[in-house]
């Protein structure tokens, strides 16, 4: 079975600008449906000077962040079972090429202390983009027939962008059904509204979502 790896992934990215409106949109639903144990994340004011950084962590060991930098965008999966594991070895190594060609503008961020786990750069998938730069880029990796670095698993909802890939997952994720419509608003950037959470979820408490839905920079009504 093909599969798809960082090296297709590069070239069904979007632009950093409509990638970063997506991840906001992502947290600001999981705050509408997830009080507590949340999957995708968005802080608009990780790093200071203008760095915001979103997050997927599935709880079960797979893992993205996405840190949007004036300097450009790097961003870094982790898929736990894939074939590039680091920890296909005793002494963890990354795919070969993994990092080649990283530009020193984004390097720093291979070395984070916030992506490390016991000392070592946890990730399967890496790729980048450089503030001016036309495309996405990545190292010169290569992978067999069938193997995986879990590039499609890991970003499957912030590549496709539609609210039926959201709607699909979250139902099967929070068991509850989701309305298709009040995502596709939310995705579009639509301002947040209580008629809007009370329809994805009726439960939701307003004013604690909207609160923290501002805060990401989406906007409230």
């Amino acid at each position: 079975m093909v599969r798809m790896t960082v090296l297709e992934l590069v070239a069904q990215l979007p632009d950093p600008v409509v990638l970063l409106e997506r991840c906001r949109a992502l947290a600001v639903l999981d705050a509408v449906f997830d009080t507590r144990f949340r999957t995708y994340r968005f802080d608009p004011a990780w790093g200071g000077d203008g760095v915001a950084l979103a997050e997927m962590d599935n709880g079960g060991g797979d893992l993205y962040a996405i840190v949007f930098d004036p300097a450009g965008v790097f961003l870094y999966g982790f898929d736990h079972e894939s074939d590039a594991t680091p920890w296909r070895e005793d002494d963890r190594v990354h795919w070969p090429g993994l990092l080649d060609g990283l530009p020193p503008a984004l390097a720093r961020y291979a070395t984070e202390p916030a992506f490390q786990f016991d000392g070592f750069f946890d990730a399967t998938v890496c790729a980048w983009r450089e503030a001016g730069d036309d495309r996405w880029r990545c190292g010169p990796v290569e992978f067999e027939d069938g193997e995986s670095d879990g590039a499609d698993f890991l970003f499957e909802l912030v590549l496709d962008g539609g609210a039926d890939a959201y709607a699909e997952w979250a139902e099967d994720y929070f068991e509850c059904p989701v309305d298709g419509d009040a995502v596709a608003a939310v995705l579009s950037g639509a301002p947040l509204t209580p008629e809007l959470v009370r329809v994805l979820n009726p439960s939701a408490d307003y004013a604690k979502i909207a609160e923290e839905a501002a805060a990401l920079g989406h906007r409230i009504r």
